[in-house]
């Protein structure tokens, strides 16, 4: 049987770490393990904000490039918080913000700052109630939200976390009439859509939409799948036969829905006018070595991820869109002299194929994203060659600007020589390419 001292000794990391067994466990220790569990959690997610919080303070954007995170390669704090405790940017955001409310906590919110730093209330919960009961207005006074707050924190132990936020959103409509009006305009600033590559190769695509956004897709993805969902009956035969096509479809439903999202998406970068997408079309590359192609054997890689695609995909994609061959040597792209002081485009494509996106280590800006940088200063004499620049996205470009950082290249390797404010021994440290179609090219063509 496992104690609470068991549970209790989890932070201790002088003891190498071993989940305790549980099987043994009656129904009833079972449960108590899992609250005990939860307020361990509770407990280390609060130090962890109030962590993050100090970060966050030492990371001030007034700090510029001498900030902490900033110093260690960071755009924000936020993101050096990911970095360190490998959670998500969401999570990440919400400990900073929690970790500041429990140092400074606003008058209506000093219940909710203190229940975290007791350890009875999730980070998660603090941050949905700060969120969504908002701040004081004309209508709602500090008064009357503390009231709310404390009103919340005696329901919160029997509510979910996402029940806290529409609890929190609730209780602010009570007070101020005008709350429906002002979360719409609030919401609409909170959209995004974001893509995130995982571990496994597949690239996560996260929305957060408002309703009326929202709607367009609802709209959408009802009528590419209303007939496995009992969808409307139809009597006229092309519609018939278009239902009987999705209902005996092999895919999911969602699958079918990511299909009709995406057939959407081509379709508007072909007719687009420059003024969603910019003046130049978006183009999807994909590198293979002509080796392979002709065997018809092997593997080709989605330029940017670096993901492997079958020289099937790599087939279809070459009848479709046509393929630009880029030779290496060694290593290297072919360069192409000094004419001129910028980049060109075939260079910015040779140099994309080489390194995968930014080059600066623990970056993951894909090439779209980068600016292509001299190693040997133009200015002095460097080359506009490809075997003399890298890719670096904007932050990072300006951090070796500023920050006395420094890319140099041995042979056909990159190095990053760190500033004596960060490493006193100035020690380069190898940046190797992003890009796995690069190191297949140099070893086979």
């Amino acid at each position: 049987m496992a104690s609470n001292s068991t549970y209790s000794a989890l932070a201790d990391l002088g003891v190498p770490f071993v989940p305790p067994p549980v099987s043994g466990l009656t129904d009833n220790e079972l449960i108590e393990a899992q609250r005990s569990v939860a307020e361990v959690r509770r407990r280390t997610d609060a130090t962890a904000a109030v962590i993050a919080a100090e970060i966050g303070r030492r990371s001030a954007r007034a700090l510029g490039y001498d900030g902490l995170a900033q110093r260690l390669g960071a755009r924000t704090p936020e993101l050096l918080v990911q970095r360190i405790a490998g959670t998500s940017s969401r999570e990440a955001r919400s400990l900073v913000r929690v970790g500041g409310l429990m140092d400074s906590p606003e008058p209506w919110l000093s219940g909710v700052a203190q229940a975290v730093t007791s350890g009875t209330l999730s980070v998660e919960s603090a941050d949905a109630m700060a969120v969504g009961l908002g701040v004081p207005s004309t209508d709602v006074p500090e008064a009357a939200l503390a009231g709310a707050a404390t009103k919340l924190l005696a329901e919160a132990p029997g509510l979910t976390l996402e029940r806290v936020g529409a609890r929190a959103r609730e209780l602010r409509s009570d007070l101020d009439l005008d709350f429906v009006r002002d979360r719409e305009t609030a919401m609409r600033e909170q959209s995004y859509a974001r893509l995130t590559l995982r571990p496994d190769g597949m690239t996560l695509l996260t929305a957060l939409l408002d309703p009326e956004r929202a709607a367009f897709f609802v709209a959408a993805f009802d009528a590419a799948t209303s007939p496995r969902r009992g969808g409307p009956r139809f009597v006229d035969p092309t519609s018939i036969a278009r239902a009987e096509r999705i209902i005996a479809d092999e895919r999911t439903t969602d699958q079918l829905a990511l299909e009709a999202l995406t057939e959407l998406l081509r379709l508007g970068m072909s007719v687009d006018d420059g003024e969603v997408l910019g003046s130049h079309a978006p183009e999807v590359h994909i590198l293979v070595t002509d080796r392979d192609l002709r065997q018809r054997r092997g593997v080709g890689y989605l330029e940017g991820s670096g993901e492997l695609v079958s020289i099937e995909t790599v087939e279809r994609h070459a009848c479709a869109t046509g393929a630009i061959p880029i030779r290496f040597e060694g290593k290297q792209v072919v360069d192409v002299g000094r004419a001129k002081r910028f980049f060109n485009r075939r260079q910015r494509r040779a140099l994309a194929a080489r390194d995968g996106g930014c080059r600066f280590p623990g970056c993951g800006r894909p090439p779209s994203w980068t600016e292509a940088h001299h190693i040997n200063e133009w200015s002095k004499g460097g080359l506009t060659d490809v075997r003399d620049g890298i890719l670096l996205c904007r932050y990072h470009h300006l951090l070796l600007h500023n920050n006395g950082c420094q890319a140099v290249r041995r042979g056909d390797d990159y190095y990053f020589v760190p500033p004596s404010s960060i490493d006193a021994t100035r020690t380069p440290v190898l940046s190797p390419s992003r890009s796995g179609a690069a190191c297949r090219l140099a070893a086979t063509g």
